[in-house]
């Protein structure tokens, strides 16, 4: 209950709506126990006598209170309502925001699914206790209790007969409380897992249809909605057996009432309005505990998804801003690497070790390597996506853990291997690190970037659509965007994550003449799959196994370094077999003529 408990808490922030809906449902719950008394009444005194002046009387003022409640309850639904979507407006933007500041180490363990289901599946089982379980919970307490006193202010002896029935009606539903908790938690786990095939479905779905899985993606969704499926009966089996039970409890109470309070009206010591009344208020006593019943599920449902919310608002992120953390002033582009080690895990392998280099303001520093290297990792750890493990990054001599992460990020622009644009136009995309940039800065960023020329071919020029993910362009047009968006924020150090792999080697001339004027006065490091674009670095860094096993320019690393001479010959390679295959036929067709 603690977490649920915490969703209380909430409230606070919406304590007027809270306060109003619980007064009106106080006056709802009062009035519901003043009505069998009416009832009484009209049997006893009006009907018994022959007095319809009193049964008008009696049934007017039955009818007045019944249009009262209506209007109460109507305040206690719509304010419950508006306080339940207040707390869930809250947790969903509080995750979103939590989601969004966890470092990358989180992100990389954590499904897509499971959290788009925290965010809103566990959110709304949160929103339905706080709005309508926490009230009925209320309701239903005040209710027993108060026809409790009543019954035992009326005939403390017949109140006897429903006082054993009750405890075991309430242990029943407890106990049902209590082992449901568990199994609403499978039941939210298995719809992450459904949503996680479902997203990774869509969002590859391209994919899918290249490869003609599609009969194979639909048995595998299919495997885990029977699994959902399963887990649903099961918890509907125990649903089934609960209430039927408990509906047998309250009439086996009810007839005790009858028997026990008949004899006692057959012999005059109970009037027959009071053994009606009495048997109303007993009925007020088992719909409370019948709707505790239907309360502990959705509490449980609601306890198993709270816990799963506040987990990740729990999370800890790896990388955090120090207590006395600076705001980094701008910088020349100097950046110190002393005796880096990294490893993603704390008990896991070393995939950086005793990294040490310096680029100085204005260098294009090339990270050359087979995949694993550690090259992506290098660049990771500059503007503190991932925490070095031993050792430091220093910029301009402040190291990267002692300033605040928006002023370091601020000063590095990044394109990553992997291009993502969001929804929106192709301007849009281009100003997200700048939404208040200009439309001249726009554009002179997608000329830069060799962009300008096929974003005017477009019939809404920049204003064009940008699909899911950037769909509506191709490879090389998009990393063209994200090459745009990254010089406008006109960065002191540009990272270049092999960003001309998508493009044609006459786009990539483009680009990289354009890259050669903008990195000047800019510390650049850039990782490149094609040797050719990092002749003129002005230092070459060569790893192998997470350490630097070669560095210098290219010339000197292709006389001393035989990880770089092999990786230039074998690019070298193919050029040469075309041309000799080209000459092959050349001479072939002569001598044909």
């Amino acid at each position: 209950m603690r977490a649920l408990l915490r969703a209380v808490g909430y409230l606070r922030r919406y304590w007027g709506t809270a306060l109003g809906a619980l007064l009106s449902l106080v006056a709802v719950s009062g009035i519901g126990l003043v009505i069998p008394s009416l009832i009484q009444r009209i049997i006893d005194d009006g009907i018994r006598d022959r007095n319809l002046r009193l049964i008008i009387m009696l049934s007017a003022a039955m009818l007045g209170l019944s249009l009262v409640r209506g209007v109460f309850s109507f305040l206690q639904g719509y304010l419950s309502e508006k306080t339940s979507q207040g707390v869930a407006f809250d947790l969903r933007n509080e995750l979103y925001a939590k989601i969004q500041g966890l470092s990358f180490s989180y992100h990389d363990q954590a499904q897509t699914g499971q959290l788009m289901t925290r965010a809103t599946s566990d959110v709304e089982a949160v929103r339905m206790f706080t709005g309508m379980a926490l009230f009925q919970l209320i309701s239903a307490l005040v209710m027993l209790i108060g026809s409790l006193v009543i019954l035992f202010s009326l005939n403390w002896r017949l109140a006897l007969v429903p006082l054993g029935v009750v405890p075991l009606t309430l242990a029943l539903v407890l106990g049902f409380a209590g082992r449901a908790r568990t199994f609403f938690m499978v039941v939210q786990q298995k719809l992450a897992n459904l949503n996680t095939v479902l997203q990774e479905n869509l969002a590859g779905i391209r994919v899918v249809k290249a490869f003609a899985r599609e009969p194979y993606e639909v048995e595998r969704y299919a495997v885990k909605n029977e699994e959902l499926l399963q887990e649903n009966v099961r918890v509907g089996k125990i649903i089934s057996v609960i209430f039927p039970t408990v509906f047998l409890i309250a009439n086996l109470g009810s007839l005790g009432i009858v028997w026990f309070g008949g004899n006692q009206a057959i012999d005059g010591t109970l009037s027959i309005g009071e053994l009606v009344a009495f048997n109303n208020y007993l009925m007020m006593v088992f719909f409370p505990v019948l709707t505790l019943g239907f309360i502990a599920g959705m509490i449980s449902r609601s306890a198993a998804s709270a816990e799963r919310v506040f987990e990740i608002l729990d999370a800890k992120s790896e990388v955090v801003e120090a207590p006395d953390a600076i705001p980094l002033p701008p910088i020349q582009g100097r950046v110190e690497f002393q005796d880096v080690s990294f490893r993603y895990f704390q008990a896991g392998e070393y995939v950086l070790q005793d990294i040490s280099f310096v680029a100085e303001p204005g260098q294009m520093v090339a990270l050359l390597g087979a995949t694993g290297s550690g090259k992506s990792t290098i660049i990771n750890l500059i503007p503190r996506f991932y925490d070095v493990s031993h050792g430091k990054i220093l910029l301009d001599g402040y190291d990267v853990r002692q300033v605040t992460i928006d002023s370091l990020r601020s000063q590095i622009g990044i394109v990553l291997q992997e291009t993502t644009l969001f929804t929106g136009t192709i301007r849009d995309n281009i100003a997200f690190g700048r939404p208040e940039a200009t439309e001249e800065e726009v554009i002179a960023a997608a000329k830069a970037a060799a962009a300008h020329d096929f974003i005017m071919s477009f019939p809404q020029g920049y204003d064009t659509p940008v699909g899911e993910r950037g769909v509506t362009l191709s490879g090389g047009q998009k990393q063209r965007v994200a090459i745009a968006r990254a010089l406008l924020t006109n960065p002191r150090i540009l990272i270049l994550d092999d960003s001309t792999s998508s493009v044609d080697l006459e786009t990539e001339y483009r680009i990289q003449q354009a890259l050669d004027r903008l990195m000047q006065g800019r510390t650049s490091f850039v990782i490149a799959q094609r040797i050719s674009t990092v002749l003129n670095a002005h230092q070459i860094l060569v790893l192998d196994k997470g350490r630097i096993v070669a560095r210098g320019v290219h010339e000197e690393l292709l006389a001393s370094s035989p990880i770089y001479a092999e990786i230039y010959y074998s690019q070298l390679q193919p050029s040469a077999e075309l041309e000799g295959a080209s000459a092959m036929a050349a001479s072939a067709q002569g001598a044909a003529c």
